[in-house]
């Protein structure tokens, strides 16, 4: 029988500043590859990854010993079957594509607005900090029903709570913050619950309390969504910005074919998916693609390998809105594909990038070299300078 091969000589830090060169190996050593320095033994082609979703029996979602469940307590991500289902279904009603659109993409807009015109006039900016981490947070307040809760409040609990996701390290230090940050998420719903329960409305919080979930299920899913509803959009918005900057040809296309935005969201979150990596608990003794797993073990889906795989996309280190149109797992697949897809779509597609672009004449990168990438459980630009022509900006 094979053995699982291993790659031991890369560290943390390697696998955080740029994990493809590192994907692109283990896709060349096996189907199942152990990375040292993760703790994990990581899937990374797209076909093995579809075949484990395909069979929630044997590789299981339920893992008491995952850290979502450490950090964020018993949570939709990490059910299945029914108890997922019933979980999943009451949040729904929030979250559906009509539901998005005439809800919520109103309400998005005025966001969108309102946060360009704070800079607009400045001329230069970091988008992470003046456009898409408050973009993301404000409308995943609104989404979510948390009333008048502070962007920067909600960015910092997000990105404590990804950092205790992503901890398979152990680093204390990210395990206290994220401790500190559910704790005041737990806060912040039970000062709300009084006004959702008196005024029913379409927020997730309400929708939640309407199908008489108890209060540690909303605990625990409120706590994944404001993990996964703050940094997804917000590095998809970024990323996106990103690869059209750097692509001109392809962003004059889109601004002359506003029907192409869809296509170049798709395409972003392809190329930088904000989602790297989930994990799934082996409940069997079983053979993924002639690899021996054992009862017990857990394994990581690598879904950024699987968009990065050679076998399904051509050149797919380049941002390229224009290739034959192929799926992607960048929002997962199966019975946990990502609930939130809808009004992702809508906020960075139909609203904050197009509008941005619209806004600021003449949007460029101001130093190429001075954009910041990383992660890898959950990877974006954490930084992206760019200036515009002020004298030019549009009302």
């Amino acid at each position: 029988m094979p053995t699982i091969p291993v790659i031991g000589d890369v560290t943390m830090s390697d696998i955080l500043a740029d994990p493809y060169p590192i994907y692109a190996r283990a896709q060349e050593m096996g189907p199942v590859v152990r990375v040292e320095a993760a703790n994990l033994m990581l899937v990374t082609r797209f076909d093995d990854i579809m075949e484990v979703e395909r069979d929630p029996v044997t590789y299981s979602s339920e893992n008491p010993h995952s850290l979502v469940v450490k950090v964020c307590g018993p949570n939709l991500m990490r059910k299945d079957g029914e108890e997922h289902q019933v979980e999943r279904k009451a949040v729904e009603p929030s979250l559906r594509p009509g539901t998005a659109k005439r809800c919520w993409a109103p309400k998005l807009e005025g966001i969108v607005d309102d946060i360009i015109e704070a800079f607009e006039k400045e001329g230069e900016a970091d988008l992470f900090d003046a456009f898409a981490s408050p973009m993301a947070a404000r409308a995943l307040v609104a989404v979510l029903g948390l009333g008048d809760v502070e962007w920067q409040t909600v960015a910092r609990w997000s990105q404590a709570m990804m950092d205790g996701n992503g901890n398979y390290g152990g680093d204390p230090e990210i395990s206290r913050r994220a401790k500190q940050a559910t704790d005041e998420i737990e806060q912040a719903i039970d000062a709300m619950i009084p006004y959702h329960l008196e005024n029913p409305n379409e927020s997730a919080l309400s929708s939640l309390l309407q199908a008489d979930q108890s209060k540690e299920q909303i605990y625990g899913n409120v706590k994944v969504f404001i993990g996964g509803g703050h940094n997804e959009p917000r590095d998809a918005i970024l990323t996106l910005v990103l690869g059209l900057l750097q692509n001109p040809d392809q962003l004059a296309k889109v601004k002359e074919d506003p029907k192409l935005w869809e296509k170049a969201f798709e395409e972003a979150v392809r190329w930088i998916s904000p989602i790297g990596m989930y994990p799934r608990l082996v409940t069997q003794a079983v053979e993924l693609s002639g690899v021996p797993l054992k009862k017990g073990d857990q394994i990581g889906l690598c879904i950024a390998a699987a968009n990065h795989d050679r076998t399904h996309f051509d050149s797919p280190e380049t941002f390229d809105i224009f290739r034959p149109k192929q799926a992607h797992l960048a929002f997962g697949a199966g019975a946990h594909f990502c609930a939130g897809t809808w009004v992702a779509r809508i906020l960075v597609s139909k609203l904050a990038v197009p509008r941005l672009f619209e806004r600021l004449s003449n949007l460029r990168l101001q130093d190429p070299d001075a954009v910041k990438i990383s992660g890898w459980v959950f990877r974006g630009p954490t930084s992206l300078p760019v200036t515009w022509d002020v004298n030019e900006v549009q009302s």
